[in-house]
Order: C-alpha cells, then sequence, then structure tokens
C-alpha cells in the first residue's frame, strides 16, 4: 500500500513532536513550535491538525502505536509465562531511551492527571490497557506454573510498572548511575516473589 506525499508528511510531523513531547511535554507542543521545528509554515501544519489539542492526541496516538510495536508485539512473540514478562520489562527499558527525553506517557501524565477532557481520557485509558497487559501476562506465568497460583495478577503489574516508574524517575531526574541496576535487582526480587515456594 503506497502513503501520499501528504500522509508522509503528517507522519514525520508527528514523529518529530513525539521526540519534541518526550522532552518538553505535551504543553510544549504547539502549533508555532512543531511548525519551526519541522521547518512548516503554521498554515501549513494547520492543514494537517485542527487544533493545538487535536495535535497533542495525536502524538499520544502515535506513542502509543511505537509502544505497542516496540515493547508489548515483541514481547507476546516470546514463549509464554517468564519469558514474556522478562520480554516486556527488557522492552520498557529500551522504550524509556528511544525518546531524547524518556517515556513520553510519563511526561504527559504530569500535566493532564488533573485536567479534564480528551488528552486525560485517551491517556488514562492507555495506561489502563499497559497494567491490563502487565496483569495478563502474570495470569499466564500461573497457568504456565511459573507463578505460584494464588498470586494477585494486577498487583504484581501495579508493582511491575512501579519499578519502571522508579526506574525512569531515578535516571532521568536524579541522574542515578545505578538507576538500570536498582530496577533490575527490584524486577528479579518481584519475580522470585511470585514463583511457587
Amino acid at each position: 500500500m503506497t502513503t501520499t506525499k501528504g500522509e508522509e508528511t503528517r507522519r514525520n510531523i508527528l514523529h518529530s513532536s513525539l521526540a519534541m513531547a518526550s522532552r518538553l511535554g505535551l504543553d510544549g507542543l504547539s502549533i508555532g513550535t512543531v511548525a519551526k521545528q519541522v521547518g512548516m509554515s503554521k498554515s501549513g501544519l494547520f492543514a494537517h491538525f485542527e487544533s493545538k489539542e487535536d495535535l497533542q492526541l495525536k502524538v499520544l496516538e502515535t506513542g502509543v502505536d511505537h509502544f505497542i510495536r516496540k515493547v508489548v508485539t515483541p514481547a507476546l512473540r516470546q514463549p509464554r509465562g517468564e519469558p514474556r514478562v522478562r520480554a516486556l520489562f527488557e522492552n520498557w527499558l529500551t522504550w524509556s531511551e528511544y525518546l531524547p527525553g524518556g517515556c513520553p506517557f510519563i511526561a504527559a501524565a504530569a500535566e493532564v492527571d488533573d485536567r479534564p477532557g480528551p488528552l486525560r481520557e485517551f491517556l488514562a485509558s492507555s495506561q489502563k490497557d499497559w497494567l491490563g497487559v502487565l496483569a495478563q501476562a502474570a495470569r499466564i506465568c500461573m497457568e504456565e506454573g511459573h507463578f505460584r497460583s494464588d498470586l494477585e495478577a494486577e498487583q504484581f503489574g501495579y508493582h511491575l510498572n512501579g519499578i519502571l516508574l522508579a526506574h525512569h524517575h531515578c535516571e532521568r531526574l536524579l541522574r542515578d548511575p545505578e538507576a538500570e541496576e536498582r530496577a533490575r535487582a527490584s524486577f528479579e526480587e518481584l519475580m522470585a516473589g511470585a514463583r511457587p515456594a
């Protein structure tokens, strides 16, 4: 399937904007700043996006597409159970290094968590989906006998997501050189606690 020049331009705008959002947050994205970044006029950019909020929403959607392609889909190719959980963890660590400012969803969450509207609704929905992926991966581990049968899958997902968020905070904000080592140690403790006695 061939893409038109307009579709390719739009894709390039969104990829560039996603990188900007990872560094500047969603509020750092405006028609003017993005137009300057991609070398277009404001009116040229308006031809692709109706408003600043439309641009921001499309950037979040692009981010989710990238996340699924780089984190979730490769993990689902791994054998069921613990290998899949490990792949989700490893892929997320790689994902957080993929963009110049780290995970754009973490930056966006701080901006929109108290702001009702389409941006918050979309971001909250996508993050619930991610927690659902982690919980489902834990349930499959239980089915495969890799995790104990009385494990609370949602709680496991909550803890794993917490490790990833703490890693991002320590690595990006605190510049802790041991951030990854600490994340890996926490992950192994979580996995050990989930296995059958």
